[in-house]
Parts: structure tokens; C-alpha cells; sequence
């Protein structure tokens, strides 16, 4: 059997070098289309399917003779990776087109079809389509399944098609290539779903007045500490739950919040340089009241909270300036505007009772949609809802049905990553002076002080910034041979003939994607559920089948996890990121 050059040598220094440099890149890259988590590099997946199916030059003595030819075929083959792994390079055609020519010479003219049946995030297919070749991604979460159908399979359908925004029929003689075209429209409707969305809750956004000057100026965030009552009978005060009373830690611009107590209350003013900031006064051991100063265990914080007890009061505003951010202290009129009601038809959904990362459960967050204040749950409806009126803008506009629902998957994931960034779990980044979304990490923990963002600013949270990640991570698309996207139990059989499969399996315990997904799924649910019914007919992802060595699921047993996880798993024989021609 003739070996591949991935069994001989790569070039890991280039790769290495390209996959570490992704970690920097924002906009146009495939992450900033939706969140997932462990996406892999895409130089990663793109050296190792080109490696795979590459013959190394060992397997063809009759054309490399000897081990001096064999290695400089090698190294030609490396220096053809190198240019391969570059992102700045992932739309060269030429480039690609010759790597293609490369992979059709070992697989006798026909190269087999990629298969991800763990697709996760969609490198692995996506990274396959850009080399010419066919892909198929599947996956159980239903998130995962579109963000596959957005990456391989929607792009494709609509590759080199115009725009159907009015504007664009005035554009007779522009020609439009792979995905540019759905780009401009998810771009343009995408501002038509802001607008219509301030029409109705920007009221809840105010501006805020600078007492200085007098003018208003936009907020970027409202910063918020929850709250219960001192236990001490002799205070009774209501008590605030803060990490940090930093608001900038930029070096010239630092700012933070000196508490001031009157007849048993809190309030906060600002203060500006380096003065002395208290310290926090909440941690892992416990809490401190800041008007008697007792000490208050975490458990009877726990027991408040799931009581109901838990309060809330706002801080500080953050707002945009000319020479950065403006730092102001909490106003009657808008801790008034933020005490909204909740909408009725919030999206249900139970937080899972014990799992990997999540802790916010304790401190009575039972439903996701806890995660929300009253105000964001307002606007990510209202946001959510639009949606489905601006499918019906497009098809007036000229668009055919099938069209508007793919410019409908992309504001869906607008709104998804405006959920990312408008929770309770989010908080304000003193360091950067910027808001730090809910998922900084592969967790949903309890945060005490947190962010709440404006939506309507030109700053962090805001809806301009997701959607242009969105719309410009699009218009990368490579929109080559359209792939296919399944939603398939990688422990079941299917229908696929002589493909190779290259996959990065789950992570053992250490990732536990449908439960932290079920946060995006009922936003994505309420959006696309009248389109992807099967997909979204559950109220929740699937979880009993998902690969995952996760204890809780099997009363605390480790070893039932191990076991269901290791005897579920079809390709433990392969390891990760392996290619191989495979029956199923």
C-alpha cells in the first residue's frame, strides 16, 4: 500500500507557526461566523487533509530513484504546504487549484470525499471543500449542524449569484464571485433588522448625560453588582457582590468605584488615577459586607439566591468618548428604564442540574433564560422575531424563498452572538476596557458584577460588531463543490461508500458541548424552527447519545462514563485527525 506523506514527514514548524497566528485573526475568519467550542486551527486541518491524501515520494521509486530525488520531491511538496497553511492565502485559487492537481495525482484522477462525522465547528469539512474536494460534515447538536450548512453548504448554493438588495439591481456590470453576493444581502438586511429592532426597544437604550459638558453621549454598558441582605441583624444592609471595583486599568486612564455607605445603603461614585481601590468583597471563601463588615459565608449567599433573595443594583455607566471610554455614576432615569417586564414568550429551557463548567445553577439560575436581564431577553426577542419579517422584505425584493431563508441563518446567528455578549454572566474588563462576553471560557460560571451591553453602540456588544464578523467571515467562504450537512449519531451506521474520514473526535470529559450549547440552541430554535423543523423539534439538543464521558449523566460513576464513551466511540482505532479510505 503506498504511503502518504503524512506517514513520513510535514513540515510541523510552518503549520505550527500558521495555527498559533489564527488565534490573533478576527474578522473573515470562519470562528467569528458563531461560536464553538475547540474549533480547530484551519491551517491544522488543511496541512493534514493535504498530507493525507498526498503520496509521499517513497511510493513511486520508479519516478524517485533515490533517496536524494525522494527528498527533494519532499521538500517541494513542503514548500507547496507552507504557502497552503498562510491565512492571508486561503483565497489564492492558483495556489489551491495546484494543491488540487497534487491530491487528483495520488488518488488516480478521483479524489474520494472527506467525511467529518464529529464536524463540530466545521474546519475539517470546510478546510476540505477549499481543496476542491466534496465534503461531508455530520454531527448530533443542532448547532454544530448549521454551522456546517453555513459554512459548506449554504455558500455553495448562492456561489457567484448577485445580491437581490435593491440597490444591487442598478449594478448591471459587476460581476460577483463565491460568496460575495449573500455577503452584501446579509449585510444590508442585517441593517434593516437593527433598524426595525430600535424601533422598538431602542427606548430602552438611553443616552446619558456628561455632567461636565452637559451633551449626551452613547452608552456602552451598564455596570451592574448583585446584591442580598447582611445576615447581621444589627445592619440588615443590602449588601453588594463585587470581584473588582476596577474600571480601567489602562495605564493614564485608570478609573474605579469608591463605595460610599449612608443610613445602611450603597452607592458608588467614580473616581479617577491611581488611587487606593478596595478590595473586592465577594471570593472563593466567602463574602464581606462593606457597611458592617461580617463576614458572610457563600453558603448562605447560595441559600438567598435560591430563595429569590437575590437583588441587583447598577453601579457605574460606561460610556463612548472621544478619547476612549467615560466613566459615569448611576442615574435614577436609567436604573428606572433598565426595570422592564419580562417578555411571554421567552424561550424555555432548563439548566442542566449538575455539569461540566456550570456553576451559576447554585445561585438559583435554574432556566437559561435566567441568564438574561429583563431587558436583554426583551431585545434578543425582539431582534429573534424580526428576523422571520425580514425573510418576508427579501422575497419582496425578489429574492426566492429558499434565498431569504439562508440570509435568515446568518441573522440568526447575529442574534446568537448577541446573546454571547448581552448576559448576566458577562462582565466589564477593566485591563481592556472592554466587555468580556459570556463564553471567555468553556463554562457558564457565576459572575457578581456584571456587564450589561448596549446593543445600539458602536462599541463592545454591540449588533454592528456581530453582524459584520458575520457577514465578512461569509464573504471567505471558499463556496466551492457544495458539501452536505447531516445531522447523524456518529455510533450509527450510514449510507457512505469509499470516503476518507478525518475527524477530531470529542474530548473525553473535558467538553460538554450540548449542554453548553442549549444556550444558543433556544435562540437559534425561536429563529429557525419553522424551517428546520425536524432539526429544532426538540425543546433542548440531544443529549443521550452525545459522546461525552460526563459522570453526572451516570449518577456520578465514573466508570459508566468511561464506558459509554469508549464503546460509543466508532473511530477510536483511527486517533485524531487521521485519514483513512473507509466503507461504512
Amino acid at each position: 500500500m503506498k504511503k502518504k506523506l503524512i506517514e513520513v514527514a510535514i513540515p510541523l514548524d510552518a503549520i505550527n507557526a500558521a495555527s498559533a497566528r489564527e488565534k490573533s485573526i478576527r474578522h473573515g475568519h470562519p470562528s467569528t461566523l458563531h461560536l464553538w467550542w475547540s474549533r480547530k486551527p484551519l491551517a491544522t486541518a488543511r496541512a493534514v487533509l493535504f498530507a493525507s491524501l498526498v503520496d509521499d515520494p517513497s511510493s513511486h521509486p520508479e519516478e524517485f530513484p533515490t533517496e536524494e530525488a525522494q527528498d527533494a520531491e519532499r521538500q517541494r511538496l513542503f514548500r507547496l504546504m507552507e504557502k497552503l497553511v498562510v491565512w492571508e492565502n486561503s483565497g489564492d485559487k492558483a495556489l489551491f487549484a495546484e494543491a488540487y492537481e497534487e491530491i487528483k495525482k495520488s488518488t488516480d484522477g478521483n479524489p474520494p470525499p472527506v467525511f467529518d462525522p464529529f464536524a463540530g465547528g466545521g474546519t475539517i469539512p470546510l478546510e476540505a471543500q477549499r481543496l476542491g474536494l466534496k465534503a461531508i460534515a455530520a454531527d448530533l447538536n443542532p448547532v454544530a449542524v448549521m454551522i456546517n450548512k453555513a459554512m459548506i453548504e449554504i455558500p455553495a448554493k448562492f456561489q457567484d449569484q448577485p445580491p437581490v438588495k435593491p440597490a444591487a439591481k442598478s449594478l448591471i456590470d459587476v460581476e460577483w464571485h463565491g460568496a460575495e453576493g449573500l455577503a452584501n444581502d446579509i449585510a444590508y438586511y442585517g441593517k434593516l433588522l437593527k433598524e426595525k429592532a430600535f424601533a422598538k426597544v431602542g427606548h430602552l437604550y438611553p443616552k446619558v448625560q456628561i455632567p461636565e459638558t452637559g451633551q449626551e453621549a452613547t452608552v456602552i454598558a451598564w455596570k451592574w453588582a448583585r446584591t442580598v441582605k447582611c445576615p447581621n441583624p444589627a445592619c440588615g444592609c443590602e449588601m453588594p457582590l463585587v470581584n473588582s471595583f476596577w474600571l480601567s486599568k489602562r495605564a493614564g486612564k485608570e478609573a474605579y468605584l469608591e463605595p460610599i455607605v449612608e443610613g445602611g445603603k450603597v452607592r458608588f461614585e467614580v473616581r479617577r488615577g491611581k488611587g487606593k481601590v478596595r478590595e473586592g468583597t465577594v471570593g472563593r471563601s466567602g463574602a464581606t459586607c462593606i457597611s458592617c463588615g461580617a463576614s458572610v459565608p457563600l453558603a448562605y449567599v447560595r441559600k438567598e439566591a435560591l430563595s429569590g433573595h437575590i437583588g441587583a443594583q447598577m453601579m457605574a455607566i460606561v460610556a463612548e468618548a472621544q478619547n476612549g471610554r467615560l466613566y459615569l455614576e448611576a442615574n435614577p432615569e436609567h436604573i428606572k428604564i433598565a426595570m422592564v417586564s419580562k417578555p411571554e414568550n421567552v424561550p424555555i429551557a432548563a439548566m442542566p442540574k449538575k455539569a461540566l463548567g456550570f456553576t451559576a445553577q447554585g445561585y438559583g439560575m435554574l432556566r437559561f433564560s435566567d441568564l438574561f436581564t429583563n431587558r436583554q431577553i426583551t431585545a434578543l426577542t425582539i431582534f429573534s422575531d424580526i428576523v422571520s419579517e425580514i425573510k418576508e422584505i427579501i422575497l419582496a425584493d425578489g429574492g426566492t424563498k429558499e434565498y431569504g431563508t439562508a440570509v435568515s441563518v446568518y441573522l440568526a446567528f447575529v442574534v446568537d452572538k448577541l446573546a454571547d455578549y448581552h448576559s448576566i454572566i458577562c462582565s466589564w474588563h477593566a485591563s481592556g476596557e472592554k466587555l468580556r462576553d459570556t463564553f471567555a471560557r468553556q463554562a457558564i460560571p457565576m459572575v457578581w458584577d456584571y456587564a450589561e451591553a448596549n446593543p445600539f453602540s458602536n462599541s463592545s456588544g454591540c449588533f454592528d460588531n456581530m453582524l459584520e464578523w458575520v457577514e465578512k467571515s461569509v464573504r471567505e467562504m471558499p463556496a466551492g463543490i457544495m458539501g452536505r450537512v447531516m445531522q447523524h449519531n456518529a455510533s450509527d451506521k450510514n449510507d457512505l461508500q469509499q470516503v476518507v474520514v478525518s475527524t477530531d473526535p470529542p474530548y473525553y470529559d473535558n467538553i460538554g458541548y450540548a449542554n453548553l450549547s442549549d444556550y444558543f440552541y433556544i435562540w437559534m430554535r425561536k429563529v429557525l424552527r419553522g424551517v428546520e423543523s425536524k432539526l429544532f423539534s426538540t425543546l433542548q439538543t440531544p443529549k443521550q447519545q452525545e459522546l461525552v464521558a460526563e459522570p453526572d449523566r451516570f449518577e456520578g460513576s465514573k466508570a459508566s462514563a468511561k464506558s459509554f464513551f469508549e464503546q460509543g466511540l466508532p473511530l477510536c482505532n483511527y486517533g485524531r485527525y487521521c485519514c483513512s479510505y473507509k466503507s461504512f
